[in-house]
């Protein structure tokens, strides 16, 4: 164990239940749904037509005024990510410029790191598609006359929209974070694996505070195409959304988009202490793998999660026996849901139908470069909380699902939480958290 240990100090939670780490718990606990019929667009002939948005959304109540005009250049992925940021600190009790009008900052600004998991953000189509029509010559289109005009009907800053990096960015102007950042896309594993980063940024001493974590939003014309060429969206229960996700469960015919984002609060526990911060985990051991199979996209993969979570266990010194809960990915894909079932259990072995297991996926969809970082502050209020949320239309577990996940809530002292996540890619990441 490095002499600084890592915790977590805040959650900050953008979600289809709500904003907020609180609310969206409590939501689900209720056992709520955020999916339905979406509307940031169009759905017409597409076998999908419900998705996991959030409701009557915009950053620009959670920037400073004087940063309000820069909303303009945030595509939806980035402005789930400052709010986020903001809730994140807010939780942690932590003064930065962008959460307070004076000057004062809990935490000296070259000692605040980031590092944000991020997808690969779609272009708006309205904007790229009328300056691409400007640039058709004959019904064809024409790269000389786009060099010449067509790319001047785009706006000088149309690209700051949709780099991947402006995620963490923004964040980092915002909130005055002159520390280390980084930008991780990884897809579904990226804020495990930014998450990590952080930590060894407190461990290095090389930053006091990090925030960590990551967001995305599919719900656009492209995301839902690639995800129904790959086959793995529900597209039979356009009537039932709320029924439609069914995580490791008999009746599972497939997963949906979603858009959220989860970021924590990364600290060094002494720092943490010394400022009398709430304090809900310690990021006592993280890992990583990967799988070449991921590139047959065909062939359902865990990503070979079952090493992550094996590394990620003997860094944090512990055996299955001592694992109280394990938060699982359980996107609702069949073959997915098997391969990541059989994964932890090549992690935890014969305790595994008996370790509590949980998934939201059915609640908010798959959140993509979201997903790990919703995962760790939802963990991380369970620890809190001592209660594990319902996992959402489970009822009857799919053949070789040997996990113990149930339709109900669960009163559970939780000492010790794994969460991870893989893509269809073939990466995976966890992080085991510990009650401090």
């Amino acid at each position: 164990m490095p002499d600084r240990r890592a915790v977590l100090t805040g959650l900050g939670v953008v979600s289809p239940l709500g904003i907020g780490v609180d609310d969206t718990f409590q939501a689900l606990l209720d056992g709520a749904s955020g999916l339905r019929t979406f509307d940031l667009f169009d759905p017409g002939n597409f076998p999908v037509t419900f998705a996991g948005q959030i409701q009557d959304f915009s950053a620009r109540r959670f920037v400073p005024k004087s940063y309000r005009k820069a909303v303009k250049v945030m595509a939806r992925d980035i402005e789930i990510v400052v709010a986020a940021a903001d809730q994140a600190f807010r939780n942690a009790d932590l003064e930065t410029r962008g959460t307070s009008d004076g000057e004062e900052m809990t935490v000296p600004a070259k000692r605040i790191g980031c590092n944000i998991g991020a997808g690969l953000i779609c272009t708006e189509l309205n904007e790229l598609g009328v300056a691409i029509n400007t640039a058709v010559k004959d019904g064809k289109f024409d790269y000389k006359l786009w060099g010449e005009t067509g790319i001047n009907n785009l706006t000088p800053l149309w690209l700051l929209k949709y780099l991947p990096n402006m995620l963490s960015c923004h964040v980092t102007i915002i909130h005055n974070a002159r520390g280390p950042s980084n930008c991780i896309t990884c897809g579904d594993a990226s804020g495990h694996l930014a998450t990590a980063e952080a930590a060894m940024y407190i461990m290095r001493n090389t930053a006091d505070v990090a925030i960590s974590g990551g967001a995305e939003s599919k719900i656009n014309p492209m995301g839902l195409l690639r995800q129904g060429l790959l086959g793995r969206l529900c597209t039979t229960r356009n009537d039932r959304p709320t029924e439609a996700i069914r995580p490791f469960d008999a009746d599972a015919d497939g997963t949906t988009v979603g858009e959220g984002g989860g970021l924590v609060i990364v600290e060094e526990l002494e720092h943490a202490r010394q400022r009398g911060a709430r304090i809900y985990a310690e990021v006592a051991g993280f890992g990583a793998a990967c799988d070449p199979a991921g590139i047959e996209i065909e062939k359902a993969t865990a990503g070979n999660l079952g090493l992550a979570v094996r590394n990620a266990m003997t860094m944090a010194g512990v055996t299955a026996d001592d694992v109280d809960a394990i938060f699982t990915q359980g996107t609702g894909v069949p073959g997915e849901d098997l391969a990541e079932a059989v994964a932890w259990k090549s992690a935890l072995g014969e305790r595994t139908a008996s370790i509590p297991a949980y998934s939201y996926t059915a609640a908010m969809g798959t959140l993509y470069a979201g997903t790990a970082g919703m995962q760790l502050a939802l963990a991380g209020k369970a620890i809190e909380a001592g209660k594990l949320p319902p996992t959402r239309n489970h009822t009857q577990p799919a053949e070789g699902c040997e996990l113990s996940v149930a339709a109900e809530a669960r009163n559970l002292d939780l000492n010790c939480v794994v969460c991870a996540a893989f893509t269809v890619g073939g990466q995976s990441g966890a992080v085991v958290l510990k009650k401090v």
